[in-house]
């Protein structure tokens, strides 16, 4: 596999003087989910987090648009974004809004120089780790990097946002 290309989100973190390291993987299409990802890349689900788009219920648009990151294993609670948004009720924007919105395709979306700066949420789980895995902006890319980086240059927020899948049992 030839090295992996630049993207738009290393260079910020190149900028910021934050030290990351960039890992590829063949992409599948048929199966974007986190926890193939991380397998990929040889973490666990729980070192990998993923990037979602939402705004309020009752927005459309960029209004009130913020991006909630969360462990590969889990899905996002709403409610909890919403609560650490400051909003009643949020909804996952749909995904052929995603790239105009964030300049990323879906798979590829990253808090990191997305097209405008939007607020960024983080479950708090990323602390557990030293080192955590996000989409470094297109597919088959990753960007590892350690938490407190990764907060400092999203400007994110701690909150508790991911919550077991439900249609699994552990």
């Amino acid at each position: 596999m030839k090295a992996p290309q630049k993207t738009n989100a290393a260079r910020l973190l190149d900028q910021l003087g934050i030290q990351f390291e960039l890992r590829a993987y063949e992409v599948d299409e048929n199966d974007l989910a986190a926890e193939t990802v991380a397998a990929k890349i040889g973490l666990p689900p729980e070192q990998v987090f993923k990037t979602l788009v939402a705004r309020p219920s009752h927005a459309s648009g960029h209004n009130g648009v913020v991006m909630a990151v969360i462990p590969g294993d889990q899905e996002l609670d709403l409610k909890a974004l919403a609560a650490a948004a400051g909003e009643k009720k949020m909804d996952l924007v749909p995904v052929k809004e995603l790239q105009a919105l964030t300049g990323y395709i879906r798979g590829g979306v990253t808090a990191l120089a997305s097209k405008r700066d939007f607020p960024v949420f983080v479950d708090e789980t990323i602390e557990l780790f030293d080192v955590v895995s996000i989409s470094a902006g297109m597919r088959g890319l990753q960007l590892l990097l350690a938490p407190a980086d990764y907060l400092r240059a999203t400007k994110g927020t701690l909150a508790a946002l991911g919550q077991p899948k439900k249609k699994e049992a552990n």
